[in-house]
Formats: structure tokens, C-alpha cells, sequence
């Protein structure tokens, strides 16, 4: 819409009361349902929050009954096994010290220590595959590499077509 340029004394008062008349309307919105309108949406927050539950650990295997105390034992218990907080081997001291050693940027520190953990085989560092491409790998031992038996000269004449590029192709070599 176009703004109209013909704006006398009468006009101008006209819209000044039409614009305070809204602020004013809205003023009272906000005045009589601006504590509802801010209650229902903290519910509503709140509603997406999802509850945060409880970890649950393994539970211990019930432990023995005491044995008696008539001889003395100086042999040392063994002490409790706890739960299983990785999925991964311990790294030795020997790699994790790689990490302080240098920065990245030359070729040391996290980047030396990554490429020498990926060096070792998964069933080195995980107890166990955790994805399902894991599985796929899994203790397959080591890498067996196979000879080609035929000669160089006989994969290039198989390879390319005899008659060149453009020629019209042989019907059995056609895919139906």
C-alpha cells in the first residue's frame, strides 16, 4: 500500500490515537494473561527435559561365607573386582607418554600417539567390537597377501577391447 503524502493536523491526530489505542490494548493483554502465557510455557520446558536416571552397575556375585578363624592366613585377598568402566585395553605407559611429547603441528603429540594406536589391531584396544562394522573385521589375523598367477601382458590383452574404442560391440558383450 502507499503511503499517502496528503497528511493534514487531523490525520496525523487521527493515527497518533489509533497507535496508542493498540499500545494500550496490548498493555492490558499482557497485563491480565502474561503470568498464564509464562506458566504455560516453563511447563512446557520442563516437559521436554527429559528425566536424567539412575546409572545401574552389575550386580557383585554374593560373596562366600566367612571361613572360620581357628588358622591365621597371611595370604592377602584379593581385592574387588570393579565394575567395567571401558570398553578399552589400558594403553601402555610407553604409547600415552607419546601424547606430552610435542604438539600436533610437528608431527608429535596426539598426532604421533593416534597413528601409533591405529597401528595395532582392534582386538588389541577393545575388549570387545562395540559397532556392528566391528564384527566385520574382527580376528581376522594377519594380512595374507595374494600373488596374481597370470602374467602382466595377459591383463592388458583381456583388459582393453581388440577393435578400439568406437567399433560396434560384439552381442555377447552386451548386458540385456
Amino acid at each position: 500500500m502507499a503511503r499517502q503524502l496528503n497528511m493534514d493536523t487531523v490525520r496525523q491526530n487521527f493515527w497518533k490515537e489509533e497507535f496508542l489505542r493498540e499500545k494500550m490494548l496490548r498493555c492490558e493483554w499482557h497485563r491480565k494473561y502474561g503470568a498464564m502465557v509464562k506458566a504455560k510455557q516453563k511447563a512446557k520446558a520442563s516437559a521436554r527435559l527429559l528425566p536424567k536416571l539412575p546409572t545401574l552397575y552389575p550386580k557383585a556375585p554374593p560373596s562366600p561365607p566367612p571361613a572360620p578363624k581357628e588358622v591365621p592366613s597371611r595370604v592377602p585377598s584379593p581385592a574387588p573386582e570393579a565394575p567395567m568402566q571401558s570398553e578399552m585395553y589400558p594403553v601402555l605407559p610407553a604409547i600415552r607418554a607419546l601424547l606430552y611429547e610435542g604438539i600436533s603441528h610437528d608431527s608429535q603429540g596426539r598426532y604421533r600417539y593416534l597413528n601409533t594406536r591405529k597401528l595395532d589391531v582392534p582386538e588389541k584396544r577393545y575388549l570387545f567390537p562395540i559397532t556392528t562394522n566391528f564384527t566385520y573385521g574382527w580376528q581376522l589375523g594377519p594380512i595374507v597377501k595374494q600373488e596374481l598367477v597370470s602374467c602382466k601382458m595377459c591383463r592388458i590383452e583381456s583388459f582393453f577391447r581388440k577393435n578400439g574404442a568406437f567399433a560396434p560391440l560384439d552381442p555377447r558383450d552386451v548386458a540385456l
